[in-house]
C-alpha cells in the first residue's frame, strides 16, 4: 500500500517534477543561487517564466501568505491579491490534490529556509499578460473536485500519482495553440516541450509508445532511470527521478511506482511517434 498520507513523501512526489523552475531544496543552481527562491528560466512558446520565490521570506516570497491563500495558489492558480498565477505553475494538475496532501505541501513550504531573493519578471509575448491569465483560466481551467484523501492502492492510486502530484502529462501530452494539453492525444508524447526537449509517448501504443514495456520495464525506469535496452534518460526526466536528498522518483515506494505502471498501461493507445532531436 502507498503511503499517501504521509506528510515527507506527499510533497516529495509533487514538488521534484517542479524543481527545473524553483530549484530543489538543499541544492543550489548552476549559478549558486539559492534554492526554491525562484530564478530559473523555462523557455515556452509564449517566453521565458522565471520560477518565483516560494521560500517562506516574508518580502519576496510566501511567508505572508495564509494556509487557505497557499492552498488557493496551489490548486486554483490564485494569488492573494486575486490576480491569476501562470498555468506553468501547474495548478490545473494539482487542483486534484487531496486535502491531506496539500496540507503536507504547505508543512513543506512553511518549512523552507526563507531566502530574501527579489523575483524576475517573465520576459514574454504575451501582451497584459495579467487579463491573459485570467482569461486563460476562465476559458480553459475547470477544478477537480479533489478528494479528502488520495487514494491508497492500484490503479487509481497510480492515476493520481500521475496526474494530481507528478503531473506526468504536463510534460508528455503536446499542447493545442492556447498552451492547454491536446487531451485527445494524452500522454502521447510532446516533440517541443520545455526548454525544447522531447517528452516521449508514454501510451501502451506498441509501434509509438511503451506498449511493448512490461510493468517491471516501467518501475525499473522510475526507480533507475535505465531504459529496457539499458540505455538511461536524459534531462529533465533524469534530474525528477534522481531528485535531491529529500527524494526524486527513484524513492518512490514500489508500491506506488507498480501503481503508476498499472496505470499507464491501461490508458488509450496512441499512435503519435516522436522522435528524438538531433543535436
Amino acid at each position: 500500500m502507498g503511503s499517501g498520507g504521509g506528510s515527507h513523501y506527499s510533497w516529495s512526489l509533487c514538488v521534484r517534477p517542479c524543481w527545473w523552475l524553483w530549484v530543489p531544496y538543499r541544492q543550489r543552481s548552476a549559478n549558486g543561487d539559492p534554492t526554491n527562491a525562484g530564478g530559473r528560466p523555462p523557455k515556452t512558446h509564449f517566453g521565458t517564466f522565471y520560477g518565483t520565490n516560494i521560500t517562506p521570506d516574508p518580502t519576496h516570497g510566501i511567508g505572508q501568505w495564509t494556509e487557505k491563500q497557499l492552498i488557493d495558489g496551489i490548486r486554483l492558480g490564485l494569488r492573494p491579491d486575486g490576480s491569476v498565477m501562470s498555468p506553468v505553475m501547474p495548478y490545473p494538475a494539482f487542483s486534484g490534490m487531496s486535502d491531506v496532501d496539500v496540507r503536507a505541501l504547505v508543512t513543506y513550504l512553511r518549512n523552507l529556509p526563507a531566502v530574501a531573493k527579489v523575483n524576475q519578471p517573465h520576459s514574454l509575448s504575451i501582451p497584459f499578460m495579467g487579463f491573459a491569465m485570467r482569461l486563460w483560466r476562465l476559458f480553459f481551467f475547470t477544478p477537480t473536485i479533489a478528494p479528502l484523501q488520495s487514494p491508497m492502492e492500484g490503479v487509481a492510486r497510480g492515476r493520481y500519482i500521475s496526474d494530481h502530484l507528478a503531473h506526468c502529462q504536463e510534460c508528455h501530452t503536446p499542447r493545442t495553440w492556447s498552451g492547454t494539453l491536446d487531451l485527445p492525444r494524452y500522454l502521447a508524447g510532446n516533440a517541443d516541450g520545455v526548454d525544447g526537449e522531447v517528452a516521449p509517448n508514454i501510451t501502451p501504443d506498441n509501434d509509438t509508445g511503451v506498449g511493448e514495456w512490461s510493468e517491471d520495464d516501467m518501475v525499473s525506469l522510475l526507480k533507475s532511470g535505465f531504459l529496457p535496452n539499458m540505455d538511461n534518460v536524459q534531462g529533465l526526466m533524469a534530474l525528477v527521478i534522481d531528485g535531491v536528498p529529500e527524494g526524486g522518483y527513484k524513492d518512490m515506494t514500489d508500491e506506488d511506482a507498480l501503481a503508476v505502471a498499472q496505470y499507464l498501461k491501461r490508458v488509450p493507445p496512441v499512435v503519435h511517434r516522436v522522435e528524438t532531436k538531433k543535436e
